[in-house]
């Protein structure tokens, strides 16, 4: 029998490939609930395999902590939803009220221009339009909310998610070793200790920022809750999980949480005290997440920059909507592996190794170049 040659390995390659990106293209739609339960067994793997070493049937375990994290849900859902329901209706019956400060904002700001540039600069239908344009953004902006809270999709794909997701990550969970020894025997012989090697660092950092990043966000979003509601911030309970849920998106959660928290507080309160004490809740936030949970949750072992991760999630988000955001990370952290592996092999190989060639008059090497100097009588 002969090896298999380069074109073979490449064309697999290509193959399987070409195949996983037809399959996200066809299935995309459906595929929300099986990724979001391929995360769930991955991330509670290591606590099932904890359970199955102290003697619990596999099949127990699984099923335990799935119902644990039905359970959490749920928990949340009781003590929570009302909350933030209540809060979005909050939100949308004062959404005229900031349209109209927007756009007297708007208007005022390009009166103030015209007064110190002059109208041949700033003329009556540019402020108009200005003032028309803000309005009509946050009137968008509140159709928007109005369609996703109440779309009829939008709920099928919770009841999908809800009932779904806990049957498949169930049955991942309990088969997680099988599978993985299986995918392990596909391997080809030549190149198995190879890609196991990859694949342990890809699983290493992966898992790292994953099970990281999550508690890392729990922590956030219960501080800026909790903080924003106790300075009295009317929206300060869905502000703050927001907040706290995006910052798996680097700088995009605390950024546009004091943007949004800030605005609110100076369209509600009477005074600076208030918007201050809002400012320095996101300010002793950020000091908290730099100092106390990053550090302490993440550290250094994680080998994805925040720009990378930024680039992936947009990327994924551009290429598959929701499932996409799903798949950047590990889509990232696959990347970064493999692209330090070849770098690895490119810099002990002889493409980068071999000397530069003498070119022509270059004396060879060992040999002295032009005639000896005396230094001496």
């Amino acid at each position: 029998m002969t090896g298999a040659t380069r074109g073979q390995r490449v064309a697999l390659l290509a193959g399987l490939l070409v195949a996983a990106w037809l399959v996200l293209q066809l299935f995309a739609s459906v595929l929300l609930p099986f990724v979001a339960a391929a995360g769930v067994a991955y991330f509670l793997d290591p606590l099932a395999s904890r359970l199955d070493q102290a003697g619990l049937r596999r099949a127990a375990a699984a099923g335990l902590l799935i119902v644990a994290l039905l359970a959490l849900c749920l928990l949340f859902a009781l003590l929570l939803y009302p909350l933030i329901i209540a809060q979005l209706g909050i939100l949308l019956s004062r959404l005229p009220t900031y349209v109209e400060l927007v756009r007297g904002f708007a208007i005022e700001s390009i009166a103030a221009l015209q007064q110190q540039l002059g109208p041949e600069f700033v003329d009556e239908k540019l402020r108009d339009l200005v003032g028309g344009q803000a309005g009509a953004m946050l009137s968008f902006v509140a159709l928007a909310l109005r369609q996703v809270i109440g779309s009829g999709f939008a709920l099928f794909n919770v009841l999908t998610l809800m009932v779904v997701t806990p049957v498949v990550g169930f049955y991942l969970l309990r088969d997680w070793p099988d599978v993985v020894a299986r995918v392990d025997s596909w391997l080809p012989r030549r190149y198995a200790d190879t890609v196991r090697a990859q694949a342990r660092e890809v699983n290493r950092i992966l898992s790292a920022w994953l099970r990281g990043q999550a508690m890392c966000c729990v922590a956030l979003a219960v501080y800026y809750a909790v903080a924003l509601s106790a300075v009295g911030l009317d929206l300060g309970l869905i502000v703050g999980l927001s907040s706290g849920f995006l910052s798996f998106i680097p700088y995009v959660g605390s950024i546009t949480g004091a943007m949004t928290a800030i605005l609110l507080a100076v369209a509600q309160f009477p005074t600076w005290t208030g918007v201050a004490m809002v400012a320095g809740v996101f300010v002793s936030g950020q000091l908290l997440e730099g100092y106390v949970i990053y550090p302490r949750f993440l550290g250094d072992r994680v080998e994805l920059h925040a720009v990378w991760v930024i680039f992936s999630l947009f990327a994924g988000g551009a290429a598959f909507g929701f499932l996409g955001v799903l798949l950047a990370v590990p889509a990232a952290a696959t990347i970064g592996v493999l692209c330090r592996f070849w770098l690895h092999r490119y810099l002990e190989s002889p493409l980068y190794l071999d000397p530069p060639r003498p070119t022509e008059g270059d004396a060879p090497m060992g040999e002295p170049v032009g005639e000896p100097v005396e230094t001496g009588p």
